[in-house]
């Protein structure tokens, strides 16, 4: 079978700079290799697909249906390994191997979900209470020696500080709202109020429908750090929907209170890690030429 990359994860990894195309050139062989070391069986590869992983649905030597998603090291695969290994299938896919021999790097075996079917699909209002629980069952204390293994939410947003200080050009108001958002971040790192295992990057599309449960979480880019972190990318979904709407920013800070309420975390800080995220996202947009995103995160931003 050849193992072609869809064009959404073509796109992303032009995005990210240089060493994408290197991979992607490698990837129909390392996939079938991949294959072959563990007698699978190969079914499709699932399109659209992620933005960092090819994704391959597979079956195993006895019949039971898996998933193969390889990734490239600047993905960050083996952080993402050691977070499903340490969560142990609770919340989140199950991993299937360990994955220390040779020949796994960047290579994960995982349980098959039903890829087609998230959280998104539901109403609104439902979608979001399904998944900010299934978020939750994710906060647990952070293995021992997880420095050696996971970024922190200082580190992370260090990074993308730096990266948006230096992005944020001559318009007066992205600037005006870069400036806000580097504040907002300076004052939250300041006394933090719990360390846990965070998934990193959840959304309503990251929590799929499964056997075990009604919804797992998949793909995460892990980081240790505050949970009003994570809950913060959960508050602009849809943002498409939400500045359609008359009112948008009514139904945005209503949003904010409702999810700090029900997972019992501080609103303010919420609102903070909020509004950093979306304009580091917003910035980022401007910066790969993804303009109308741009303005769908940075209008969002402004509300908050």
């Amino acid at each position: 079978m050849a193992f072609e990359p869809p064009p959404r994860l073509v796109r992303a990894l032009g995005e990210t700079g240089p060493g994408g195309d290197d991979w992607l050139a490698r990837l129909p062989v390392a996939a079938q290799q991949a294959v072959d070391l563990r007698v699978l069986s190969v079914e499709r590869v699932q399109v659209p697909g992620g933005r960092s992983s090819l994704v391959v649905l597979v079956r195993r030597a006895d019949g039971t249906p898996a998933v193969l998603k390889l990734a490239p090291r600047r993905a960050r695969p083996e952080s993402e390994r050691a977070a499903l290994a340490h969560w142990g299938g609770a919340g989140a896919v199950q991993l299937l191997e360990p994955g220390t021999g040779p020949g796994d790097e960047g290579v994960l075996l995982l349980e098959r979900l039903h890829p087609d079917v998230s959280v998104r699909s539901l109403p609104e209002a439902k979608a979001l209470l399904e998944a900010a629980g299934t978020l939750r069952r994710l906060w647990v204390e952070p293995p021992a020696g997880s420095a050696a293994m996971f970024e922190t939410v200082a580190a992370r947003t260090g990074r993308q500080a730096e990266a948006m200080a230096a992005s944020a050009g001559a318009d007066a108001q992205v600037a005006a709202l870069v400036e806000a958002a580097l504040a907002a971040r300076a004052e939250l790192l300041v006394a933090p109020p719990e360390t846990r295992l965070l998934h990193g990057t959840f959304r309503q599309s990251k929590a799929l429908a499964a056997e075990r449960m009604p919804w797992l979480a998949v793909g995460p880019d892990p980081v240790v750090g505050e949970c009003a972190f994570d809950l913060a990318r959960l508050v602009r979904d849809r943002v498409e929907d939400l500045i359609a709407s008359p009112s948008g920013a009514a139904i945005t800070r209503r949003r904010v209170k409702r999810l700090a309420e029900s997972l019992d975390v501080d609103q303010e800080r919420l609102r903070g890690w909020t509004l950093f995220r979306a304009v580091e996202s917003g910035v980022r947009a401007l910066r790969v030429g993804r303009r109308r995103d741009a303005e769908l995160l940075l209008e969002f931003a402004g509300w908050l």
